[in-house]
């Protein structure tokens, strides 16, 4: 019986996997093309009601993109996305996930720059502790599992709320580094 339920979640699970990796072929290989004339600042596609999820060569999702439209422009292969919301897989089970009111992505996803209300979330697993992060922009490496700013930044984990100016964060093992005026405040919970 164990056996029998152990192969048909793999099928199930195979199955869910072909599915999306088709509807990710789909999505790439059938934006609405623009007709721009000659025009380079025009957009060259775009694409509405997206969720794309983007695989690692292990097979295994990396990243996932949710957003009501992207438009991509052939200058600096450029696609700005708007009110994205993200989820940056890692090793640990839980994903960091990042919203905010609009990004814009370069060289495919080498580089997504977020704006405006951004606010990063990390549920609490073994290793880490619930942790929401809220600036004004914030820039991800997907490839390299890192995030940055420069803008002031304000972390919330239990208990505690720390604020500085900057931050550079491994999403892949949680770490946060602070880079200028920090402090903090400790409030333990009644």
């Amino acid at each position: 019986m164990k056996s029998l339920l152990h192969r048909h979640s793999t099928i199930s699970l195979l199955l869910i996997l072909a599915i999306a990796l088709s509807a990710w072929s789909i999505l790439i290989s059938h934006p609405t093309k623009l007709d721009t004339g000659n025009r380079s600042d025009q957009p060259d596609a775009y694409m509405e009601d997206v969720v794309a999820t983007i695989m690692n060569k292990e097979g295994n999702p990396s990243l996932k993109i949710e957003s009501p439209k992207m438009t991509h422009f052939i200058v600096g292969d450029t696609t700005y996305i708007a009110s994205p919301h993200v989820t940056v897989y890692r090793k640990s089970p839980q994903p960091w996930f990042i919203n905010s009111d609009s990004a814009e992505a370069t060289k495919g996803i080498e580089q997504i720059v977020f704006s405006n209300n951004v606010v990063i979330h990390h549920p609490s697993d073994i290793d880490d502790p619930k942790t929401t992060i809220k600036t004004a922009s914030l820039t991800i490496f997907p490839d390299k599992q890192q995030a940055k700013t420069d803008d002031a930044i304000t972390i919330t984990q239990p208990d505690t709320t720390m604020h500085a100016i900057g931050m550079l964060a491994n999403l892949n093992d949680g770490t946060v580094q602070l880079l200028s005026q920090a402090k903090g405040d400790y409030v333990p919970s009644s």
